[in-house]
């Protein structure tokens, strides 16, 4: 920090949605939602009929192997 800056080192490197508490929560209540997004798809996904996944060009081992994927195991997440 520079003379007579005053606050928090550790703010500076946390992202600017989650400087505060109430964005750290908004952060977690965000991933949990997604958490419990990803659950409900690959449930149904393992309840489609062969016939539709077909349609959709997927096979039951394709399913399967989604499916045993753990809930935290987002395809969609930033690397």
């Amino acid at each position: 920090m520079m003379k007579g800056q005053k606050g928090y080192a550790i703010a500076g490197a946390m992202p600017r949605q989650v400087a505060s508490l109430g964005g750290l929560l908004r952060m977690i209540g965000r991933q949990l939602m997604r958490w419990q997004q990803l659950m409900k798809e690959r449930r149904q996904l393992a309840a489609l009929s062969d016939g539709a996944l077909k349609d959709m060009g997927l096979s039951r081992a394709d399913v399967l192997q989604e499916s045993e994927r753990p809930f935290w195991d987002d395809p969609l997440r930033r690397p």
